[in-house]
């Protein structure tokens, strides 16, 4: 929906100047043998990573699948185990959609930009662009064009060699950096092209459903703020002898050291039998302890 395309969108917007405040401060091209290579490719794949694995992180489909109950798989027939798998394909296909956004839009700018792709090849360029002393060694060809990307290290007389094989390079990064973007876009084009068609529902019927799931995704969270809430307001309410934002209490619960410590402390989620969890320490406590103990009255007027 819109909210899909607008949130891609201004995640491709935030790696494009991600990228270029990287480019900025950090790369520098080492200019030498065997290590130009190196560098370049890890500023050219190492960001594209990490961008992957957060933008998986950061998406809510993927926990819901990895926390999914699995127990139905081991209860379904035939058909409707292709049907779950068919169905986490699909999951898995839109999360992985998401999470390339931020990843793709790193290379395609950093191979439009070119410097990463400069600095990664300069040193493979053919023979027939190195202009001056062909009679050098392939050692010594190789460790003059690895200075290439940084012009203060190139001697006069090859700096007409030195701007071809730049201009050489940048050519090649940005026309791979443009096919990437246009395969990209054909790709997204077709996909939704055949999930348009593959759709059992009519165009107005998805939109509908679209606007469901939306709207139910925001009222579920609306009710599980409000629910969670009131729970563990009951919950305090035992331990101090009143519940928040009451007006006109008379008397307030004064706790014992021993309930100090049984709420205090780290402590995962426990299982209370086969439907219930206590999630807390003081949900533990308010479960398990009468709310009996010392009180104090609070005067009306002070």
């Amino acid at each position: 929906g819109k909210e899909v395309i607008v949130a891609n969108a201004i995640i491709a917007i935030l790696t494009i100047g991600g990228q270029q405040l990287f480019s900025f401060f950090t790369f520098s091209c080492p200019c030498h043998v065997g290590q130009n290579l190196t560098y370049g490719l890890a500023f050219l794949g190492v960001p594209a990573l990490i961008l992957l694995i957060v933008g998986y992180a950061l998406n809510n489909q993927t926990w819901r699948l990895v926390m999914g109950k699995r127990s139905h798989f081991g209860r379904a027939t035939s058909s409707n185990w292709l049907l779950k798998c068919k169905l986490v394909c699909f999951v898995l296909c839109s999360i992985t959609g998401r999470a390339l956004v931020a990843p793709i839009t790193w290379l395609a700018v950093t191979l439009i930009n070119g410097s990463y792709y400069i600095c990664a090849l300069s040193e493979y360029v053919p023979v027939y662009y190195y202009g001056a002393a062909p009679n050098v060694t392939a050692s010594e060809r190789s460790r003059i064009l690895a200075t290439f990307p940084c012009s203060q290290l190139v001697p006069p007389e090859l700096t007409r060699a030195r701007d071809e094989v730049i201009l050489l390079l940048r050519y090649q990064s940005q026309v791979a950096g443009w096919l990437l973007i246009a395969v990209v876009v054909i790709t997204v084009f077709l996909s939704y092209c055949l999930a348009s068609c593959l759709s059992p529902l009519s165009f107005l019927h998805f939109r509908y459903w679209s606007s469901y799931v939306h709207n139910e995704q925001e009222l579920f969270d609306e009710a599980t703020d409000q629910h969670s809430r009131l729970y563990a307001m009951q919950n305090v309410g035992k331990f101090f002898g009143f519940v928040p934002g009451s007006e006109n209490v008379k008397e307030i619960r004064i706790p014992s050291l021993k309930e100090w410590q049984a709420i205090s402390g780290l402590a995962f989620l426990k299982r209370v039998d086969e439907e219930h969890y206590d999630y807390s320490l003081l949900h533990d406590w308010a479960l398990k302890e009468r709310a009996s103990g010392k009180y104090l009255r609070i005067d009306e007027d002070p």
